[in-house]
């Protein structure tokens, strides 16, 4: 009988416990972002919950994860991972993890990345020439083993599905995974506002809320210049696949920056926040008379698109030579800078696109992503 006694006694404490922390979680509000939509942050006693809503597209469910500091207790309180801040050390699986480590000042905590021939960063760079970052082979396929060997505080990843089987193993090893889902913002400086996330990780909250100031000022700026505009180009963009042309949708990253740059996207219309996938015939009927082709894929030059399909020759821009890619800047072993630094900096992304579409408007600017195709090498 002493023993039942005892048994409720201490289930009466862990559901009053429990209580309390809920009832502490929904007194206390959550830390305004304002742009982001993905996660979300809340401040608590002596815990920060970090919710990222939206994992991979289409979940019905978000994660949870707890930051505490290093030198204290891991709080009781249900979450998917914990993770002691500020962190000593790091791995990132996407090239867009980079910037956020480097605007932090905080390039030294990576220890391990997938395929470090696709990072461009000059400074992250250095640290993999010196053998301070370890190769992780691909990211879909983990050198798990080796990630163990290393033990980081954290694994950044993200994931395109709810296939969490390599993840599952890693936190089964005691290393917490965070899934970054800064890709799913439609928004450009929804997906810039991820690095206060960074911030929070590495105790450089007020660093991080200082660059996407700048990053958010930089960007109004250049959009207060064009809201008067009153001719707005035509503009396609995409390229194609097998037969399947892709290109962003009306709402899409992408679309959206084209819009906010004062051009007439041709498929601002659409409502789709992915990418659309549309047959050459579709795409030839909307779009064979518009000024510019913007993100023409990775070709070098036009000779090397009509190679490639001599189907696009057949588009207006093409025969004025008003195509641009956004690989000027490649890194040292091949790395797109557009797609690491892109996320981090849709400021520089826009002031390209007006200097493309509205030359007047940025006269002294030189484009930073951006280039036009030449004909030939």
């Amino acid at each position: 009988m002493k023993k039942n006694i005892l048994f409720y006694y201490l289930v009466a404490i862990l559901l009053s416990c429990n209580s309390k922390d809920e009832a502490l979680k929904e007194s206390t509000p959550l830390l305004e972002l304002s742009y982001a939509t993905r996660f979300t942050i809340q401040k608590l006693e002596n815990y920060t919950l970090v919710t990222v809503n939206t994992p991979y597209k289409n979940a019905e469910s978000g994660l949870r994860y707890v930051l505490y500091p290093r030198n204290g207790a891991k709080p009781a309180v249900e979450a998917d991972a914990y993770i002691p801040v500020p962190l000593k050390s790091i791995v990132c699986t996407s090239t867009t993890h980079i910037p956020l480590l480097d605007y932090l000042n905080e390039t030294d905590k990576l220890v391990g990345f997938p395929t470090t021939d696709y990072i461009s960063s000059k400074a992250m760079r250095g640290r993999i020439d010196a053998g301070k970052v370890v190769e992780l082979g691909i990211d879909n396929a983990l050198n798990i083993e080796k990630l163990i060997e290393l033990n980081p505080e954290l694994v950044m990843a993200y994931t395109m599905t709810s296939d969490f089987g390599q993840f599952d193993k890693i936190q089964e090893a005691g290393i917490p995974v965070l899934i970054n889902a800064e890709y799913l913002e439609a928004d450009p400086l929804g997906r810039a506002e991820w690095i206060k996330l960074a911030g929070l990780l590495f105790g450089k909250e007020e660093k991080a809320d200082s660059v996407f100031t700048m990053i958010t000022n930089e960007y109004q700026t250049t959009l207060a210049k064009v809201k008067d505009v009153t001719t707005k180009p035509s503009v396609m963009s995409g390229s194609m696949y097998s037969d399947t042309w892709y290109m962003p949708g009306g709402r899409n990253y992408a679309g959206k920056l084209l819009t906010d740059a004062g051009l007439n996207y041709l498929w601002k219309e659409d409502t789709t926040t992915s990418f659309l996938a549309l047959s050459y015939e579709v795409v030839l009927e909307k779009a064979n008379q518009s000024e510019y082709w913007i993100g023409a894929s990775n070709f070098k030059t036009l000779a090397e698109m009509k190679e490639a399909n001599e189907r696009y020759s057949f588009f207006a821009p093409f025969k004025t030579g008003r195509v641009y890619s956004y690989n000027k800047r490649i890194g040292a072993k091949g790395g797109s800078e557009f797609l690491e630094l892109g996320y981090l900096r849709p400021d520089l992304i826009l002031k390209d696109l007006v200097k493309i579409g509205h030359p007047e408007l940025l006269p002294n600017y030189e484009l930073f992503f951006y280039f036009k195709l030449p004909l030939k090498p």
